[in-house]
């Protein structure tokens, strides 16, 4: 790196903050739209395994509640792809390659929703395994990003209070009800093991070294393991992983996640993937007259 690329690094290592019209070294430039676009692409298709049971919510409460949480999701991707557009990368340009398929969203949105089990863990593990990962971005390197984080962690606390609640109503109801919850865990596990990412070491991490997010992927798995899997084993659910177990300083173990799968899905071949990008491309192209009528473009 050059000298001032080298300064860059030094003052963001530091924990400084760069803003939109700040310089930054082009390589940290194209890192910051990746990532920030995959959260905006992730935001944006998780509300799709919900979505699917709005209508078939078993009470008015529960399609309210789940009615909102899409909402939330749907306006988080919205002020993300705004922070990817002060970047150089304007959100149309985002949701044309999303739909193409050229870029990525995250894996868990892959797959299918089953049955309301799924609800309650999607929005209690998923969003608890997100929320991680989204606190590490509070000290984000680029200053918008860190900010508009704080907002989004709000809310999505309040996510996985309902996803609880989903759980903990099911867990105090029938036998069958019990049986739909761990019968979604056990589908759901093997996903959640794999969201935080390959074991790559913090120090080998571009986005660590950058301090576009300031936890490892490992780090951010045990977090997890640490906060949830306790809380699992309290409602008498159990984990599909007979290796899971804390050692004596702390550590969890676990088996190994199959990380081809993940390479697999989140590369566009998830069992739901061509479905999903198809209706966002079929309710883009019903769309696009409004846009053309409404945006300041078309003035």
């Amino acid at each position: 790196m050059s000298a001032r690329e080298d300064e860059f690094l030094e003052y963001v290592q530091s924990g400084g903050q760069v803003e939109t019209t700040d310089w930054m070294p082009d390589d940290y430039r194209a890192k910051l739209i990746k990532f920030i676009e995959m959260h905006g692409n992730s935001e944006l298709m998780g509300v799709l395994p919900e979505r699917e049971w709005i209508l078939r919510a078993p009470t008015l409460q529960r399609k309210l509640a789940l009615t909102a949480k899409v909402q939330d999701e749907v306006g988080h991707s919205q002020l993300i792809y705004r922070v990817v557009s002060d970047l150089g990368k304007p959100r149309e340009h985002c949701l044309d390659d999303l739909i193409s398929g050229k870029s990525k969203f995250h894996n868990v949105f892959h797959y299918p929703t089953k049955t309301w089990g799924d609800v309650g863990v999607i929005a209690w593990l998923v969003d608890a395994a997100a929320i991680i990962s989204q606190k590490a971005l509070l000290k984000c390197s680029y200053a918008p990003y860190a900010r508009i984080m704080k907002k989004i962690c709000w809310e999505e606390s309040f996510h996985i209070l309902h996803g609880r609640d989903v759980i903990l109503t099911m867990m105090n109801g029938t036998d069958a009800q019990r049986e739909l919850v761990q019968e979604a865990l056990d589908r759901w596990w093997g996903p959640l093991m794999q969201f935080h990412g390959n074991p790559i070491p913090a120090e080998d991490d571009p986005m660590y070294i950058w301090r576009i997010k300031s936890q490892g992927n490992g780090e951010a798995r045990q977090q997890f393991l640490d906060g949830y899997v306790p809380q699992i084993w309290e409602l008498g659910l159990t984990v599909s992983d007979p290796k899971l177990r804390k050692n004596d300083d702390g550590v969890w173990e676990f088996s190994e996640p199959d990380w081809d799968e993940l390479k697999h899905v989140v590369t566009g071949h998830g069992p739901k993937t061509e479905e999903r990008l198809g209706l966002r491309r079929t309710t883009r192209g019903e769309t696009e007259w409004v846009r053309r009528v409404v945006l300041p473009e078309a003035a």
